[in-house]
């Protein structure tokens, strides 16, 4: 169903005391995932996941937002299968993406088809559909051509054989693939044997029913695997990374044109050795240009390099847009005039937006406070943006274009009005005089007489920065039962130059240690918090760092690990990008003592303290093998340790229960060896 209804997510209880009263209110609170927009901004739509009718799963569905800002949001779809994209076209029709039914009258639900909504609202109506599903739709600001990427069988000539091929598979149950480059996983899935394929489809103002696709890479293989693409203004010119592999599974991003009706590719930018890659796509009004992030390919020697790139499609020449050694690029967009880029950044324990301007260099600040994303440039000045902290959850708010302007908020649903506690931040001196930073989030109450215990919240990456919003490691929720959270950004973090990450390449364990330790030594030294009760947690690279600490100190009551590396050498041939690791570390067999020295498991024997392992079975960034080895070595050697392990489950927790769940183990952990309370598992454990 869709059309217009009520501004909020249904729910079958009374709101909490507190979003942070229980892991279940928490799980329960809606969540804005994205934001899509028309260029004049009169068309603003925001995607909000909130719990089914079970709850046993997230839902996203889409809310029409006011432009300015005053009124309600209203919701749009309430199909129980979600939307997982939106696109706007340039009369303010909606283009969506969903397993809901397909055909009319259908009560079965499929792989995920394109569908549009009518300006004026009204049911949707499915646009197009392919046998393995669509996955990205990419739309023009002055024209009606679309673009949306899919899932194509292997080796196919025609649309009845990729038909065929899917429903044979489904059938018989087959879900092998046969490999003969890497990678063969990405994060929580496998690659192939299934291609991406970008397709162009024509919708001019009133179409009302299915359109014609034309497959204009037929012969893409996996070179659109994992990519960016970009729409010109007229939809004539599609910009796209094309990956080619090289040797030992690394491969080259180049910068490929593509003319959406004939499907002629030009190559724009190609590093032949595959020393840079290019990330995230973007045109200028005029159509003329397209921005980029370049990132150097990493080495032993240092670590990448993110820069500005531009290139003209006219001329294939590419300049590097300069803005500093301290932020740290994510993205970029053109301004609505097209004379400047704004960057999205990390930039001192914050997520900036930068505006540059292309003619003289000039960097300005355009956001103060806050981290922001998903910039939108509005053609009429100004820029639409989701603006989150640590201490408030992404919201949509509308940024005038002016340096440091206070953002306009406007309504969606999600904001989180009242917390249990307070934010500071800390700073201390590491060893060779680096100033330290990191966020100190106090519980109501905290003081001299009543000082909290600590804990250390290690961020994963290892090049991050704690200057979000999270889900997953939300700080508050420990705050709400008595604990102060520190999470502080150590060697390898980004916001603070290049020299910042360049400190900890190459060995994990080394200057990151030394600066968690130095500003944990700092915060136990306010007369706030507990200096005798503290824990550490960490995920992913947090989850490395976590083992090391077990190894290396016992000054913490436990240690929560997470998603974690605990042999080097094993980890750098499992996990899902081997390549990329053996960049930064070479390989065992060639780079053995820098392995033999960061590897956690070297220090097994000095481990003491308690542990908690968590680990999904689907996790190929961190295979579960890194904790199911860590377990059986701790267990024969009498550690107290427990193992909370998730089947269904990648490198993130994500599905409400199992979040439930995750929150509870760890919060009862802590508050046994913390608090010396006793351990209550999870009750559906």
């Amino acid at each position: 169903m869709s059309g217009e209804d009520s501004a909020m997510p249904p729910t079958d209880t009374e709101p909490p005391t507190s979003v942070f009263s229980s892991p279940s209110d928490f799980v329960a609170q809606p969540r804005l995932s994205y934001l899509v927009a028309s260029r004049d901004g009169e068309t603003m739509v925001a995607g909000v996941a909130a719990l089914d009718e079970e709850r046993g799963r997230f839902v996203t569905s889409l809310y029409r937002l006011d432009p300015n800002g005053t009124l309600p949001a209203v919701r749009l779809t309430r199909s129980k299968e979600g939307e997982s994209a939106a696109a706007c076209l340039r009369d303010g029709r909606l283009l969506f993406l969903s397993g809901r039914p397909a055909t009319e009258g259908s009560e079965e639900a499929g792989e995920s088809s394109l569908f549009l909504l009518p300006v004026a609202g009204g049911e949707a109506f499915t646009v197009a559909t392919r046998p393995g599903g669509i996955t990205g739709i990419f739309t023009a600001d002055s024209s009606d051509r679309v673009l949306v990427s899919a899932r194509v069988a292997p080796r196919v000539a025609s649309d009845d054989e990729d038909k065929a091929w899917w429903e044979e598979r489904k059938k018989k149950k087959v879900n092998a693939a046969l490999y003969e480059d890497l990678p063969v996983r990405h994060w929580d899935s496998y690659v192939g044997p299934d291609e991406t394929h970008l397709f162009s489809l024509d919708l001019p103002e009133g179409a009302d029913g299915p359109v014609a696709l034309r497959d204009i890479t037929p012969e893409a293989g996996q070179a659109l695997f994992d990519g960016s693409v970009a729409l010109s203004p007229d939809g004539s010119t599609a910009v796209v990374t094309w990956r080619v592999s090289l040797d030992a599974g690394r491969y080259r991003t180049d910068l490929v044109a593509i003319d959406t009706s004939s499907g002629e590719r030009r190559l724009l930018v190609s590093y032949e050795a595959g020393e840079y890659h290019f990330d995230g796509l973007c045109f200028s009004p005029d159509g003329r240009y397209v921005a980029t992030t370049r990132s150097s390919r990493a080495t032993i020697e240092g670590p990448q390099v993110v820069e500005a790139y531009v290139v003209d499609l006219r001329t294939g020449e590419g300049r590097v847009i300069e803005v500093g050694d301290e932020p740290h690029l994510h993205s970029v967009v053109f301004s609505g005039d097209g004379k400047s880029i704004v960057a999205v950044t990390d930039l001192g324990g914050r997520a900036p937006l930068l505006l540059i301007d292309l003619e003289s260099g000039r960097v300005t600040r355009l956001t103060g406070e806050g981290s922001y994303s998903s910039p939108i440039a509005l053609y009429g000045g100004g820029y639409l943006a989701i603006r989150a902290a640590v201490d408030s959850a992404p919201q949509v708010v509308h940024l005038s274009g002016e340096p440091a302007a206070e953002p306009r908020h406007i309504e969606a649903p999600g904001a989180i009005e009242s917390f249990p506690g307070r934010l500071e931040e800390v700073e201390t001196t590491a060893a060779d005089g680096t100033a330290i930073r990191g966020w100190l989030v106090l519980p109501e109450g905290a003081s001299a007489s009543s000082p909290a215990p600590l804990a250390l919240f290690i961020h994963g990456g290892p090049v991050s920065s704690w200057n979000n919003w999270t889900w997953r490691w939300n700080a508050w929720l420990l705050v709400a039962r008595g604990f102060a959270v520190l999470m502080p950004d150590p060697a390898l973090s980004t916001g603070y130059g290049q020299k910042m990450i360049e400190r900890g390449w190459g060995q994990w364990g080394g200057a990151p240690f030394d600066d968690l330790m130095a500003i944990t030594d700092a915060a136990v030294a306010r007369d706030d918090i507990d200096g005798e009760r503290t824990a550490a947690l960490g995920g992913s690279y947090g989850g490395y760092m976590a083992n090391w600490v077990a190894g290396h100190t016992d000054r913490f009551k436990c240690i929560v690990s997470h998603a974690s590396l605990w042999s080097l050498e094993q980890f750098q041939a499992t996990t899902d990008w081997p390549a990329f690791w053996a960049d930064e570390w070479g390989y065992p067999d060639t780079n053995p003592e820098l392995y033999a020295r960061w590897s956690p498991d070297r220090y097994v024997d000095a481990i003491t303290t308690p542990m908690l392992l968590i680990h999904g079975e689907k996790d190929y960034r961190c295979p579960v093998g890194e904790s199911l080895r860590l377990w059986a070595e701790l267990t024969r050697r009498g550690v107290e340790a427990k193992f909370l392990w998730f089947g269904e489950e990648g490198h993130w927790i994500m599905q409400p229960g199992d979040i439930v769940v995750w929150y509870e183990t760890v919060l009862s952990f802590l508050a046994e060896w913390v608090l010396g309370e006793s351990f209550e598992p999870s009750r559906l454990t």
